[in-house]
């Protein structure tokens, strides 16, 4: 066996044995520990993955809905005494035509029969206030329409929508019935006689949903007992319960139907009959849809009709259910893509609301980012790297400029508030602001990234120009700077996706103002996507969660896509020294 020396003194080369049972032993445990440390990492990968995969799910099982929308397909009569009165048939007498009385006068066509003013009302409703605007559309297109009958899809309201999208409501149809039903009239208050005891079984129903609705105004008091409420700040709670109670203990003669419980009318001779009052052996309500019966005293077949969602939980009221109910048993009710929601702007209606101000607002913002980041971070990424001399103040630089990539970005959008528009006097709310504040955002991001490329092109590149007679400006421009431009790219790329997500910084320069039309210039009023996201998500009504979500779903698809874009450029343009 040789010996190694080491400084004059000689020393015999360590034998290792890979036989003995401790060897062994050490190498099972390393192999141990190395299989956990590979299982702690799927472990990881696959809770990660279930978040993303729970996230994306929630996104697009709430978005998806909103892509589309329901509309109103009948005939509509073109009445030339509301389009054109006059008979010019010019195009601004044509766009100022009434259509919202057309289409509400197709929508009376649909469902004949519809009395009072309330219940008229209501039937209009569900139409949407734009209901009229495709219409419009095809009639200045071609004037030749007005005086004739052509089917148009009418756009219903938002309520009406969420109610065919399966918002919740339960509809349970009872059409096993004893006896003989006798209506007193066809339309208006009427009385419904019933030969046996029909809505017996009902009334124990209503009792029993009686009791339980007391039951949880119970808990709601004892809830807030617990967390400090005052008796006076309750008792409207607990009289509305003892008279809950009372209704419930009182014997099953009769019982009024309020919007508390479930709704349930009658079916009979081809009209609906709202229930307001029951009795074992009638009931009392108020006719929706006109019977339909020659013979007001006539008996006929007759069913029940039970809205298990309690009125006063429902966006959409008994009589605007039973409209849409009539509409889809005529098959006048389509589900259609909702291409509005890319060509229209922002509204307070949710089924008018669109994304292309905002859509349009992004990319403007961004072209005023890129075109002065990209420019600026290049050459500045080019001269800290190739030509500033390696001393304190570039150091400093330096420095400061991985500081500045971390910052907040809600800080750059209080330096474009004091500096842009309180100094400088810029147009609030543009996207010439909400770009130049974008682009200070993201240069830090470009500069790192380009210097980053630029390191990564070979020094042979370099020396090889020089070696022919270059100078160093030719060697960089000619030669290194086009071999480090797909990382560059990729950087630039990254970074606008960076910033085509943010919205704090927007926030800061008024960008969250309520823009409806699309801007068509840099120093216009302008929203972006996120800060459309933003605005949505926090209104009421729950047609906009559709809205916010689906375009959530947009976002995120302009995201995956300018990522893809950069990973491409890194593949496609990638070299391997």
């Amino acid at each position: 066996m040789t010996d190694i020396t080491a400084g004059g003194v000689s020393a015999p080369l360590r034998r290792v044995e890979f036989d003995t049972p401790a060897a062994k032993a050490r190498l099972r445990g390393r192999y141990r520990s190395e299989a956990r440390f590979k299982s702690y990492g799927i472990i990881a990968l696959c809770i990660a993955a279930t978040f993303l995969i729970a996230l994306l799910a929630s996104i697009f099982s709430r978005g998806i809905p909103g892509f589309f929308q329901h509309y109103l397909v009948t005939e509509v009569l073109v009445d030339a005494a509301k389009i054109d009165p006059q008979g010019k048939g010019d195009a601004a007498t044509l766009r100022a035509g009434d259509y919202t009385a057309v289409a509400r006068a197709a929508l009376a066509e649909a469902v004949p029969g519809v009395e009072g003013r309330q219940m008229k009302k209501e039937l209009n409703s569900l139409l949407s206030s734009g209901a009229g605007d495709a219409l419009r559309e095809q009639v200045i297109a071609n004037p030749s329409l007005v005086g004739q009958r052509i089917k148009v899809p009418l756009l219903l309201a938002d309520e009406a929508d969420l109610f065919l999208k399966d918002s919740g409501t339960k509809l349970l149809v009872l059409s096993e019935t004893r006896g003989i039903a006798t209506p007193s009239a066809k339309t208006g208050e009427i009385t419904i006689l019933v030969g046996a005891n029909d809505f017996a079984d009902d009334i124990a129903v209503v009792k029993a949903e009686l009791k339980a609705l007391a039951a949880s105004i119970d808990e709601t008091v004892a809830l807030r007992k617990e967390r400090g409420a005052t008796p006076e700040s309750l008792d409207s709670l607990v009289k509305e319960a003892v008279e809950l109670r009372r209704r419930y203990d009182a014997a099953a003669t009769s019982e009024t139907l309020d919007s508390k419980t479930a709704s349930r009318l009658v079916a009979i001779n081809g009209g609906i009959v709202k229930i307001k009052e029951m009795s074992p052996t009638s009931v009392k309500g108020e006719v929706i849809l006109p019977l339909k019966s020659t013979d007001d005293a006539a008996p006929g077949t007759w069913g029940i009709r039970v809205y298990e969602t309690p009125e006063s939980n429902r966006n959409l009221n008994d009589l605007g259910v039973t409209f849409l109910e009539e509409l889809k048993a005529k098959g006048l009710v389509e589900s259609q893509f909702n291409f509005a929601f890319f060509t229209r702007g922002d509204s307070r209606e949710a089924e008018l609301a669109g994304i292309q101000g905002a859509l349009v607002g992004s990319i403007l913002t961004l072209l005023v980012t890129i075109g002065l980041c990209l420019p600026i971070g290049v050459l500045a990424a080019i001269y800290l790297e190739e030509f500033a001399p390696k001393n304190w103040i570039t150091e400093l630089i330096e420095i400061n400029i991985n500081n500045l990539a971390a910052v907040p970005s809600i800080v750059f959008g209080l330096l474009g508030l004091a500096v842009f528009l309180n100094f400088f006097g810029m147009p609030r709310s543009a996207p010439l602001v909400g770009g130049l504040v974008l682009a200070l955002l993201v240069l830090p991001t470009i500069i790192i990234a380009s210097r980053a490329a630029l390191k990564s092109v070979p020094p042979s590149i370099r020396e090889a120009a020089l070696g022919v007679g270059a100078s160093k400006q030719q060697a960089v421009f000619h030669h290194v700077l086009p071999l480090a431009m797909p990382g560059i790219m990729t950087g630039t790329i990254i970074g606008m996706a960076h910033a085509l997500g943010e919205t704090a910084p927007l926030l800061m320069i008024g960008m969250v103002a309520f823009i409806v039309d699309v801007p068509s210039t840099l120093s216009q009023s302008a929203t972006v996507l996120p800060v459309q996201i933003f605005l949505w998500s926090d209104l009421p009504e729950p047609a906009f969660k559709m809205k916010t979500a689906a375009a959530i779903m947009v976002l995120l698809a302009v995201l995956f896509v300018m990522n893809g874009l950069a990973i491409w450029l890194r593949k496609k343009f990638e070299r391997r020294w």
